[in-house]
Order: C-alpha cells, then sequence, then structure tokens
C-alpha cells in the first residue's frame, strides 16, 4: 500500500522538538514486520526506579499484548523497565500464537536489558487476525539495544506509525518547587479510533517523581477527557493502549498527592499533553480535510453531554455534509435526538462557530444560509448544541468523512 500524502490538518513544522527525558532512551529498527524499507519495531529503556502507569482498551478482543500488559502493570516497579513496540501487525486475534509471541518479545527483551521480563511491556498495530513473525523482531533485538539512545524519540514515533500520514509528537516543561520537570510523548493513530480508554498507541515519559498510585490516577483522569473524547470512524481498536512512565530523575520534590499544588501543576501539563496528541490524532484521521469540535452546554447531566457531543460527532451524515462543506444543521438535529440524551425541540440551540443557526425550535430568524457555507470552507470548525434543559457540558473532536477514508480502507491489507 503506497504511503499517503500528509494531512492537510498536519502540524506546521512537523514532528516537535521534544525535550529528552533523563531515565529514557529510546532505539528503532527496521524488522520487516510487514513493511519495507521503513522502521518498524521501537524499544524505550526506562532506568531502575521508573514507575509505569497504563491505560488500555476496554474491547472484548483485545489483543495479546494488552491482556499482557494488563496483568503486567500493577505488578512490582523494582528495576528497570521497557516499552517494545511493533507495527504492521496487530497480533490480535490470533489465539495461543499471540501470547506465545508476547511471551518470546518480553523475554527476549528482558535478556537483552537485564531486567525483569514482568517490567517489559509489549504492544502491536497493524492488521488483525495474523500471526506475528516475532522472530523476526527478537533477530533485531541486539541491533535495537545498541541503538538505544538519549534523542532518539523522533524515530521511535515513525516507527509506530501504520495507515499514519505524520509521527504524533507533544511535550511540556514545568516547575516543581524551583525544580525543572520534562513531559514528553507520542501516539500513532488515523483509523480505527473511537477509544475507550485512550487512542491506538501512545507512550508518554517523565522524569518527574511520581508514586505510581498518583500516577495511574492521573493518566486515567486525563485520558477519560482527551483521548476518550476523540473519533475518527467510530471503531474501537483491539490494541488501545497509553503507558506513561515517571523516572524520578528530575531532581524535583516526590509528587504523592494529585490534589496537592505539585500534584495539580503536573496534572495540567500532563493534560495538556494528552490533549495535544489526541488533537494530532484526529487531524491525521484517514482522508480528513475538517477538524471538528462539538460543543454541548445546557445538558441536563455531564453524561448527557457527552453522549450528545459523541452522537454528533460519530454521525456520517454529519461527517459528510460537514466534507462537503454544507451547513445541514439538520443534521446536527438529527443527531442530538437519536442520542439518548435529555433533549427538548424547543430549546435546542445550534451554532457554527459564532454563527446562531437554529433556536426554539426552528432556524434562528438571523440566519444566513451564505454565513454557513462560507464557515464551513474552514478547515477547523466549531459546531455547538445548547441543549437548554440544564447547565451541564461536554465536548468532542472528530473529522470529517471523505472518499479518502474509504480509499484507504479498501485497500489496507493489499
Amino acid at each position: 500500500m503506497a504511503q499517503a500524502k500528509i494531512s492537510p490538518l498536519a502540524p506546521v513544522g512537523g514532528f516537535p522538538n521534544l525535550p529528552e527525558i533523563a531515565g529514557v532512551q529510546f532505539s528503532s529498527v527496521a524488522a520487516g514486520v510487514k513493511y519495507k524499507g521503513r522502521r518498524d519495531v521501537m524499544l524505550a529503556a526506562l532506568a531502575p526506579g521508573s514507575v509505569v502507569a497504563g491505560v488500555f482498551t476496554k474491547s472484548s478482543t483485545r489483543s495479546a499484548a494488552v491482556l499482557d500488559c494488563q496483568e503486567k502493570i500493577g505488578g512490582p516497579q523494582d528495576g528497570g523497565a521497557a516499552f517494545l513496540v511493533n507495527s504492521g501487525n496487530a497480533n490480535a486475534f490470533t489465539g495461543s500464537a499471540g501470547q506465545m509471541s508476547v511471551s518470546a518479545l518480553s523475554a527476549g527483551v528482558a535478556d537483552l536489558l537485564e531486567i525483569n521480563s514482568g517490567r517489559v511491556f509489549t504492544a502491536s498495530t497493524g492488521v488483525i487476525g495474523e500471526p506475528l513473525a516475532h522472530d523476526t523482531i527478537i533477530a533485531k533485538l541486539s541491533e535495537l539495544k545498541a541503538g538505544l539512545s538519549d534523542g532518539g524519540i523522533t524515530n521511535a514515533a515513525s516507527a509506530i506509525m501504520t495507515t499514519d500520514t505524520f509521527p504524533k509528537g507533544s511535550g511540556a516543561k514545568l516547575s516543581i518547587n524551583g525544580a525543572p520537570v520534562k513531559i514528553a510523548g507520542f501516539a500513532k493513530g488515523s483509523g480505527m479510533i473511537a477509544p475507550d480508554m485512550a487512542t491506538m498507541l501512545a507512550y508518554v515519559f517523565t522524569d518527574a517523581d511520581i508514586a505510581r498510585p498518583v500516577l495511574q490516577a492521573m493518566l486515567a483522569k486525563a485520558a477519560d477527557i482527551t483521548f476518550n473524547c476523540i473519533s475518527v470512524d467510530t471503531d474501537t481498536s483491539t490494541s488501545d493502549t497509553l503507558m506513561l512512565a515517571a523516572t524520578g530523575q528530575s531532581g524535583a520534590d516526590a509528587i504523592t498527592d494529585i490534589n496537592s499544588p505539585e500534584g495539580v501543576a503536573f496534572y495540567d501539563a500532563l493534560h495538556g499533553v494528552l490533549l495535544d496528541l489526541a488533537h494530532q490524532v484526529v487531524r491525521d484521521g484517514e482522508g480528513a480535510t475538517k477538524f471538528i469540535e462539538v460543543r454541548v452546554t445546557g445538558a441536563a447531566s455531564d453524561a448527557d453531554a457527552r453522549m450528545v457531543a459523541r452522537s454528533v460527532a460519530d454521525s456520517p451524515l454529519v461527517k459528510t455534509a460537514v466534507a462537503g462543506e454544507d451547513p445541514n444543521w439538520g443534521r446536527v438535529v438529527m443527531a442530538v435526538g437519536k442520542s439518548g440524551a435529555a433533549a427538548n425541540r424547543d430549546t435546542l440551540t445550534i451554532r457554527f462557530g459564532d454563527i446562531l443557526v437554529a433556536e426554539n425550535g426552528w432556524v434562528a430568524p438571523g440566519y444566513s444560509e451564505q454565513a454557513g457555507v462560507d464557515y464551513m470552507k474552514q478547515d477547523s470548525l466549531i459546531i455547538g448544541v445548547d441543549l437548554g434543559v440544564g447547565d451541564a457540558g461536554g465536548v468532542a473532536w472528530t473529522c470529517d468523512l471523505t472518499h479518502g477514508y474509504i480509499e484507504i480502507n479498501a485497500d489496507y491489507r493489499s
């Protein structure tokens, strides 16, 4: 399959210059899992003392790697740790062979880095239902170890891509009681995106000193309002994995309470990184030409607000109207009505950006169809929905649905 052109919504300037994280080294190689002539396996080696948190897909057909990570994530945090990720093959729905591959890869990395295999977290992304030829990866482990470096994060981010058109990275710097703390992370995702915990694959690293229970709580909280609020095509991956590692090598005071001033400051920075990565996944949605934010206010509850936001964001009719630059607000009304949330036709208000489109159960008297058409020509859009039945709100992010999505997925395995 030919590499797609870079998404028109890709960040200007390409992959960011991310801060190096003390206690983490990266390496990547071309193992030929599926793709020829490109990196397709990455290794991140974590120094002793690092703690690891993670959230994973709730799919009932989740992959062997996800199941393995879920078993390990709350285990002993002694010694070093490692993340090993391959693209091109999801190692999902492969029966006992899938677990054999995970065990072999974990053991190989553990021997290589002289760490406990219970501290090796693997992930795979790509075609579902095909056995993973893990021997091709094991044959490259020595090369991976030899290539470990503090500055290898850019190539690592590229190695985990499948139908992505650009690698996705984000970072932040903050101060904890006067000491600098850094965060850097990357993600992959373009299709099969309707996360039920995170995105397809994301890895975030920090040199902060954070107790593991606090790190886990922060990650789960931030993922729920970032990655869990995006959608490209309403399909949840079998491989969704979001990992966060803290090496504790910043020299800053330890964070032991999520509600402490230090905890709040770090959480805010982490949330910003995850939100940036989540938005980049949407901006690289397969065939996408428009980035859409759906803002819902006036809902009876936060749950209702999220239901409506997700219903509008997931609607093929809304997404194709946006692709065609058609301000078809009736499709938004439809999506609100089918969401299952409490709504009232006569209190419903719809806006495109700052343009009042509909209110009081009908088109707004001052609405101009031409104004709607002109607004839809932008590449970043806001669809506002006020239900008028309460005070709760919610948000979702999605992209348009174009012919490009069909073209990419019609020949995905070819």
